[in-house]
């Protein structure tokens, strides 16, 4: 059992003191300080507001479905997994500036609109600072309720007064439980503070949202169980540069973990992109070689991306290589086998590889579309006007199938797309429910995808 720490009062005036000093810095009395064990408080389970719970039969446990709540935005909504659940505990994440905290005023704007009482609580910003971002976002009814305050224990007043269906605490880093003898967003308080918002969330049937620091890795701050502990955890990606932004749930108790949700970050908030593959491609330009359009997939939304490469010859001995927007370590595989396979001098050339739009995409079908880019680029020759293409690439150079494949070509007959290039076995099964009007191309190596490029046909 570990020791209380010791500290030393002043017999005179009472200040407490780390170490023992001659004079007492505060009375200037001399030989004043006495060493005494500083009482340190403990939570326990009535302090943090805890009901107890008794056993129960399997067979008295109902198993109804659990009711959902739609916030009003389709993207958020699509990666919760249809909506928030009563009872849940959801932690978002993300880098600075990124639009986590516009993302959930938002919600809680559509939340309180349905009459729902709302509370979102700051341990950040100032009331005055908040009341400056919701004035981009529109009109504010009387049901949302906020509350700047970072002592907990005033917090599980208010929401034991409130009794809110939807609590927002940012962020859990700020937070922190007087009864504890840490700083804040220590182990000890982040994860104090997580349990019992977890407990009551269970027992009041509160959905309660927190928001999670990041560190310069780009995972969660904090202690690693922080992520175990809560039913869903968030990820909100973009580079800072693009107005586009991509939620991910990296883990979701109520919904599956596959889909995203694509937003723009706009003067007046965050708007819902409702066909990324529109947004994604605005802008190509036609004719050029090294780009190529492909067919990805992000749970059950097909997204077509832009896949660039540049590829130039270099005096150097050691080539350049670089990757944006997908797995580096992906893209020197694949020129690997495009020099063996193909017998193409990419060991001469610098190669530069790029998806367009901010997007990132580490899915295996996005083999086809970096290949064909740098084809392209090192023969200087562009693809025929409307293609896409999407496939794996193998080791031996052969092209294998991807999931969903129908999916990947409807969305670019949707889009105008003429010609699709794709694995020779996903044809021969989508044969007969091809669209009208889209030519589809099966291949089964890269020396097909070669010769493509050559006769452009």
């Amino acid at each position: 059992m570990a020791k209380d720490k010791t500290v030393f009062f002043c017999k005179e005036c009472g200040s407490e003191y780390s170490k023992w000093m001659g004079q007492c810095p505060a009375c200037k009395a001399w030989n004043s300080l006495s060493e005494a064990p500083k009482e340190r408080r403990k939570p326990t389970a009535e302090s943090m507001g805890y009901r107890r719970t008794t056993p129960m039969p399997l067979g008295s446990i109902t198993t109804d479905e659990e009711k959902r709540t739609e916030t009003g935005m389709k993207e958020l909504d699509r990666v919760l997994g249809g909506g928030i659940v009563g009872g849940s505990l959801v932690l978002a994440s993300g880098d600075p500036g990124i639009g986590k905290s516009t993302l959930l005023l938002q919600m809680c704007r559509n939340l309180s609109a349905q009459n729902l009482p709302v509370l979102y609580v700051s341990g950040e910003e100032s009331l005055r600072q908040v009341k400056l971002r919701a004035n981009r976002i529109g009109e504010f009814n009387d049901s949302l309720l906020f509350l700047a305050d970072n002592d907990m224990s005033s917090v599980r007043e208010h929401i034991s007064e409130l009794h809110p269906a939807v609590v927002v605490i940012d962020s859990i880093q700020t937070m922190v439980l007087p009864e504890l003898d840490s700083l804040p967003g220590s182990v000890t308080q982040v994860r104090e503070i997580t349990s019992f918002l977890l407990r009551m969330a269970k027992e009041e049937e509160i959905t309660v949202f927190i928001v999670g620091h990041v560190t310069k890795e780009g995972s969660v701050a904090g202690p690693r169980m922080l992520e175990h502990m809560v039913d869903t955890v968030l990820y909100f990606e973009g580079d800072t540069t693009t107005p586009y932004r991509i939620l991910r749930a990296v883990k979701n108790r109520f919904g599956s973990t596959n889909e995203i949700g694509v937003f723009s970050m706009e003067r007046n908030g965050l708007v819902e992109v409702e066909n990324p593959s529109e947004h994604m491609l605005a802008g190509m330009p036609e004719d050029e070689p090294g780009s190529v359009v492909t067919a990805t997939l992000e749970g059950t939304r097909p997204i077509l991306v832009e896949v660039q490469a540049l590829v130039c010859k270099t005096t150097f001995n050691l080539p350049r290589r670089t990757a944006a927007g997908t797995d580096f370590n992906r893209v020197t595989l694949l020129l690997a086998v495009l020099e063996k396979r193909l017998g193409i001098g990419l060991s001469g050339c610098d190669v530069y590889v790029n998806v367009a739009g901010g997007m990132r995409v580490t899915e295996p079908a996005l083999d086809m579309g970096i290949a064909l880019a740098v084809l392209s680029g090192y023969a200087n020759r562009p693809l025929p006007k409307g293609t896409t293409a999407f496939g794996e690439i193998g080791l031996i150079g052969e092209v294998r199938s991807v999931p969903q494949a129908l999916t990947r070509v409807r969305e670019a007959a949707k889009l105008g797309y003429q010609c699709c290039i794709l694995p020779k076995t996903d044809a021969d099964k989508i044969a007969g429910q091809i669209p009208k009007g889209l030519k589809v191309i099966g291949v089964s190596n890269v020396r097909d995808l070669k010769r493509f490029l050559s006769e452009g046909q």
